[in-house]
């Protein structure tokens, strides 16, 4: 069946403008102008609609740590989101996946289960090189690795001759490396971390990422110098203070790229209040004067991508009664509320809507190898419809993921998801989801 959706504003090729979009079996058959007709026509009026959102960073938990998430909550909160499609992390599941017997259990735990699309990234560790074949071959995206404690004794982090051998493997396989980028220089506060947070942030400072990064650089170019072409992705940089050696790695020729995350970009450390767990996260939320950088970085393109680093776990391990930062569980939850956060923060500075779509749609597509992100004909009808002018405030009984501690609780904000389409049908409408689940697990075929 033939369906028309319209709008003013359609994203389409970089820019909105008015337009129809004749879909058929799930996939855009055509771009039409705003006045076409058809017998069904869905009309948004002034709402923009763009391509579905794309989140390469997620943390689900399944198998092994449901009371954390699992793929029904975050798949749910996902499409309530905008998002059509995301990319599952290999921790903090248990068992973690970093073999094919791992990613398998992972496919049998899903079944049934998903809202939207989802991929998968398996893991490099200290402990894995001999599996880590088999595991590029059986369809995850590419590996991530920790050059830094991960917070689960079962995926340990990388030395720099692990991390050369494991991503000389991925540059062969043509994939993707993700590295968790902090080097522990051993360093250690002058006073016990507790509940104040400027103590939290001076334990894990921005050297630690520059130093992590200047590792994944000299191995890129030891591969390279070997006639490989390594593909490595920075995850959740914080530290605006490695955005020079990110330059010179990019204009080298280095296929490195970089994201960062919502809570980088619209949280400060100044305004933290002491033993508020919630706002805990690794790399930790910086200062005012730093996010702005970020934020020139996103303009000028260093920073190739934003997403969530949904990250949750279950109340007791954030230590909310305690307000103890060092013991609490790093992590932020945010997953439905990328977009309209990074919309009210770009509103305020300027920055254009247009940049802000590429950088959650296509920007995050790419660097994980999808093509996915536009609205062209030809690719399916995975669609956010977003009313950029609607206002709302976060509150608890809106949040559709397992655990509701987020630090965005009482935030008001720019930009409402009316609705989320995946390959032509709407899975969210209005704060109803549809009975259906039609989410695929996406797997590489190589």
């Amino acid at each position: 069946m033939t369906h028309l959706i319209k709008s003013r504003r359609v994203f389409i090729d970089g820019r909105f403008k008015p337009a129809s979009l004749k879909l058929t079996n799930g996939l855009i058959e055509a771009i039409e102008p705003f006045d076409a007709t058809a017998d069904q026509v869905t009309d948004y009026g002034d709402a923009c609609i763009l391509p579905g959102l794309v989140d390469t960073h997620v943390h689900i938990n399944e198998p092994g740590r449901t009371d954390w998430e699992g793929f029904d909550t975050a798949t749910h909160a996902a499409a309530a989101g905008g998002i059509t499609t995301l990319v599952d992390m290999p921790l903090n599941c248990d068992p973690v996946t970093t073999t094919t017997k791992a990613l398998h259990e992972k496919l049998k735990a899903l079944k049934g289960k998903l809202a939207i699309d989802t991929a998968f990234w398996g893991g490099a560790t200290a402990d894995n090189l001999d599996d880590l074949d088999d595991l590029l071959a059986a369809g995850v995206l590419g590996v991530k690795s920790f050059t830094i404690d991960s917070g689960l004794d079962e995926f340990t982090p990388v030395n720099e001759t692990q991390l050369l051998n494991a991503m000389r493997k991925v540059a062969k396989a043509g994939l993707v490396h993700l590295i968790h980028a902090e080097l522990d220089d051993g360093f250690v506060p002058d006073s016990p971390i507790g509940t104040h947070y400027p103590t939290y942030l001076a334990s894990r400072p921005p050297e630690w990422e520059d130093e992590a990064i200047a590792l994944v650089i000299r191995v890129m170019r030891t591969l390279k110098a070997e006639g490989l072409n390594p593909k490595a992705h920075i995850v959740h940089l914080s530290a605006a203070s490695s955005l020079p050696l990110i330059c010179e790695a990019k204009a080298e020729g280095l296929a490195l790229t970089v994201e960062t995350c919502p809570h980088y970009l619209v949280l400060e450390a100044e305004t933290i209040p002491d033993g508020h767990t919630a706002f805990k996260c690794c790399p930790p939320i910086r200062e005012a004067s730093n996010n702005d950088l970020l934020w020139a970085a996103l303009e000028d393109g260093t920073i190739d991508c934003v997403v969530s680093d949904h990250s949750p776990c279950t109340p007791n391990l954030k230590h909310l009664d305690t307000g103890d930062l060092e013991a609490a569980w790093g992590g932020i939850s945010g997953l439905q509320f990328g977009l309209s956060l990074m919309w009210t923060a770009a509103k305020k500075r300027g920055f254009p809507l247009e940049t802000l779509v590429h950088l959650m749609t296509e920007g995050p597509a790419k660097t994980a190898g999808l093509d996915l992100g536009r609205i062209a004909v030809g690719h399916a009808a995975n669609l956010c419809i977003f009313d950029p002018d609607s206002q709302y405030t976060i509150k608890k009984e809106q949040i559709f993921h397992k655990n509701n501690v987020t630090p965005y609780e009482g935030k008001r904000v720019f930009g409402e998801i009316k609705a989320t389409w995946l390959r032509g049908e709407r899975i969210f409408d209005n704060q109803t989801f549809a009975t259906t689940k039609t989410g695929l697990p996406i797997l590489l075929n190589r």
